[in-house]
């Protein structure tokens, strides 16, 4: 059947749910008869959904290609805002479970061919009386087709209990409706070959039903329903949100890391005069020549500059003194280099990095965020971040060095060494 249809008809189901996800904007979104996961794979990715859940009454299956719904690495490295829980159970669309009601939105997938007509009735109670979704779509396979499926006998499926003619879901779809107060529109994925369209039908024919009175028929059927946790839990994942302040606190403490360093070397280019690598840093983070002449020409000063597109005050040096106090200068001796540290005002940081500013709210949520932070260290007044001058490393390689020199070892190394030959283990064989 498959080579028929392009997209391959599964395809065109999923993509019929995806094109209502896009439109309709679900929250919380149930898949009934889940099997292998791969509509919520694919869902998963949509992230306007809150609750990603599926229902099969497979738990090998389930068991087996649930961990294909864990995040991935980019997930936790870019966390977003959005915030997205998968769960899976185990259990029959004929019980109820009152963890699904209310959803958004509930999709059914050839499902209901594969019960008997007795069970259709309770999975019609379940899914649309007790459940109660705001939007339901079911798709089934539609019988009036069949004849244009070459070498196809009786069902599709040996586990196929029944298939609807067009006629015989619409008179099911119609009695859901009067029952327990949908509306729904009936339509499908599959066409058929030229000139036979309005004879047969889709190939699957689907359902898209929507509640009457929207969310507030749902609160007025809430009242008398009855609890019930008929289904196993067998997974739950919780993909990472900058809604968890954990995970806010280490993205923002990676842009301050990297934020502060690049306005440090910034800086520095500018005090030693090197304009060609300052103004490729303004270049890097999206600025022009106009920005390093900007922010050039009151580094001395201590006048406000701008620097990033943002009014910001000039960077300057601290020295540790000898009983810890810091205090602020703008230049040292050459000879107290290795106590030399960049300051980096907060205000500076919040209005050059937008992401930081984003991410933090304002300046004082961000002094807060970083108080107790070991990767950053603050000033006295936790008005800046501080940083180890650019030289240091410098110099401490060059000691390095040195007594590496000094040590005799650096004229060993140059001499030839002699060493026995390698044993050749062909000759013991």
């Amino acid at each position: 059947m498959e080579p028929m249809f392009s997209p391959a008809l599964h395809r065109q189901r999923h993509q019929f749910i995806i094109d209502f996800v896009k439109m309709k904007k679900p929250k919380k979104v149930l898949d009934l008869g889940c099997s292998e996961c791969v509509l919520l794979k694919k869902l998963k990715f949509h992230r306007e959904i809150e609750l990603l859940v599926g229902v099969d009454i497979d738990g090998v299956q389930l068991k087996r290609k649930m961990h294909g719904l864990a995040p991935i690495s980019t997930d936790y490295l870019q966390p977003s805002y959005d915030q997205l829980c998968i769960e899976l159970y185990q259990g029959s669309v004929t019980q109820k479970d009152a963890r699904l009601r209310g959803f958004d939105l509930v999709t059914s997938i050839e499902l209901i061919e594969h019960l008997t007509l007795a069970d259709v009735e309770l999975f019609s109670e379940v899914v649309f009386g007790y459940l109660t979704p705001g939007a339901v779509i079911v798709s089934t396979p539609n019988s009036d087709f069949n004849p244009c499926l070459p070498g196809l006998v009786g069902f599709r499926h040996r586990d196929h209990k029944f298939e609807w003619s067009r006629a015989e879901f619409k008179s099911w779809a119609m009695k859901v409706c009067w029952q327990y107060g949908y509306v729904v529109e009936l339509t499908g994925v599959g066409q058929a070959p030229p000139g036979q369209q309005e004879h047969v039908g889709f190939c699957s024919q689907v359902g898209v039903f929507h509640r009457l009175g929207g969310q507030e028929g749902y609160n007025m059927i809430d009242e008398d329903a009855e609890d019930v946790f008929s289904y196993t839990l067998l997974y739950s994942i919780n993909y990472p949100s900058l809604h968890d302040n954990n995970i806010l606190r280490r993205v923002l403490v990676s842009e301050v890391v990297y934020w502060v360093e690049q306005l440090k070397r910034r800086w520095i280019a500018e005090q030693t005069g090197n304009r060609d690598e300052a103004v490729s840093l303004c270049q890097a983070e999206g600025e022009g020549e106009e920005c390093f002449g900007t922010s050039e020409r009151h580094v001395d000063t201590g006048e406000t500059q701008t620097a990033c597109g943002a009014e910001i005050q000039t960077l300057v040096e601290h020295q540790e003194e000898e009983d810890g106090e810091l205090f602020w200068t703008r230049s040292q001796p050459e000879s107290d280099k290795r106590h030399r540290r960049v300051s980096v005002p907060l205000a500076v940081l919040w209005s050059c990095c937008p992401k930081v500013s984003t991410l933090s709210g304002s300046v004082s949520n961000l002094r807060l965020f970083l108080m107790d932070e070991p990767a950053v260290k603050l000033s006295q007044d936790s008005s800046a971040v501080l940083l180890n001058y650019q030289e240091q490393d410098h110099e401490d390689d060059e000691e390095l060095h040195k007594d590496f020199e000094d040590s005799g070892y650096a004229e060993a190394s140059q001499c030839p060494h002699s060493a026995e030959p390698e044993e050749d283990w062909g000759l013991n064989v």
